[in-house]
């Protein structure tokens, strides 16, 4: 088979990229591993940067009925019980972040491609490159025998991304931390309001979001415990093990949120994220091929920036790749090799910047009990972590709409 542009991953990233690219005129395939689209994470918060992108790609509006924007949050220190309140936005600026149902989002940017567009059950073995009538392209080859020849391969793989390591992109770190994920589903409503609730204590950080009436994330993140403590992937023994043993101390009001959880939605995972200077200086192109989302910048969670990088990701490769169709609607392979340079040098420096942020704003937020870092933290919260936030407002542009919005 010959394809114009392979992705690989159906993730946010790879989801985003394909309508981006399907907006601008060119027609991708999506390589999915799983057999069905998966929302590992439960739910993630959008920040106006992600509404912005989302916007671009033409499906804000079919989601911002279903969440409404939070505004603000709570902080308690679980061991002196003293709680304050934080602002989430400015009021002045495009409004406050909105908490998503991840498989929500998933599955409105995949109603927006062709239905033969994401290949599920496609497990990528192999990439090679060779030279075709004097241009670069990628030779694919998949678990299960197929060969694919595809002149743009872009990987939205995640952390532990082929595509990445076929540019050489030194792989992530960890972080030192874990976290626990899951959802919490209350049939009758679980009026709990609108505002976010966050417990920290020594080496342990806790939250829950209401994303509407209904349904609640939470997560609890804490050091990573040694490896004869690891629970694996077993949601039962997660749910135990946060409520009875890690944050066993935290309010009841968070205890009964994870009580509640609905187990298919539970996970825990080490965090990992790229050295800011591997972003800087690492190679994330070639001359036909890049990386978007995780497989390019994975970074801690603590700004909630992930899924929001990966969206703003899309956007700015899309409108790159749609100045190398020629007249004839096709990939002119000539300027394929400068549009994903421009891509990587127009990201290259805002992932960076973010990725040191988070990691900071972990480290204020989560680790040390003596006096002076429980002195940063209530700085923390109520001065540095609305600068650190402005990132949030960034504008990652339009995209040129030359197929319209029909599938």
């Amino acid at each position: 088979m010959e394809e114009e542009v392979v992705i690989v991953g159906a993730g946010i990233g790879g989801l985003a990229t394909a309508v981006a690219l399907k907006r601008v005129g060119i027609k991708a395939v999506v390589l999915e591993r799983a057999a069905e689209l998966r929302a590992i994470g439960a739910a993630l918060t959008l920040f106006p940067n992600a509404w912005l992108a989302l916007d671009a790609l033409g499906i804000a509006d079919k989601l911002t009925p279903l969440y409404a924007p939070i505004e603000n949050g709570f902080v308690t220190d679980v061991k002196t019980k003293s709680t304050q309140q934080f602002m989430l936005f400015a009021p002045s600026k495009r409004g406050g972040p909105r908490p998503v149902n991840r498989k929500i989002l998933l599955q409105a940017l995949a109603d927006e491609l062709p239905p033969s567009t994401i290949r599920f059950s496609s497990k990528l073995n192999s990439i090679e490159s060779q030279v075709e009538d004097g241009h670069r392209i990628s030779v694919l080859g998949l678990e299960d025998g197929a060969i694919i020849k595809a002149k743009v391969v872009i990987g939205c793989d995640g952390v532990h991304s082929m595509i990445a390591r076929r540019l050489k992109l030194r792989p992530p770190v960890h972080s030192g931390r874990s976290a626990a994920r899951g959802l919490s589903v209350y049939p009758e409503g679980h009026r709990l309001g609108r505002t976010v609730q966050q417990f920290v204590d020594v080496s342990k950080r806790a939250a829950f979001v209401p994303l509407n009436d209904n349904e609640i994330y939470w997560f609890f993140v804490c050091k990573t415990p040694t490896k004869g403590e690891d629970i694996g992937s077993d949601p039962k023994l997660i749910q135990k093990e946060v409520t009875e043993k890690w944050a066993r101390d935290f309010p009841m009001s968070y205890l009964e949120v994870v009580q509640q959880s609905d187990l298919s939605t539970l996970s825990w995972a080490p965090l990992v994220f790229r050295y800011p200077w591997d972003i800087v200086l690492g190679n994330l192109n070639a001359t036909n091929i890049t990386v978007v989302g995780d497989a390019m910048h994975p970074t801690t969670p603590d700004l909630g920036q992930g899924g929001c990088m990966a969206l703003e990701d899309a956007v700015v490769l899309g409108r790159h790749m749609g100045n190398s169709i020629g007249p004839d609607g096709k990939l002119r392979l000539e300027d394929v090799g400068q549009a994903l340079r421009k891509y990587v040098r127009e990201r290259r420096w805002r992932t960076a910047w973010i990725i040191a942020a988070s990691f900071l704003s972990g480290w204020i937020q989560q680790d040390g009990s003596g006096w002076w870092m429980k002195f940063l933290r209530d700085v923390f919260y109520k001065t540095i972590l609305t600068k650190l936030m402005n990132i949030a407002y960034y504008d990652c542009g339009r995209l040129p709409n030359k197929m319209g919005t029909s599938k």
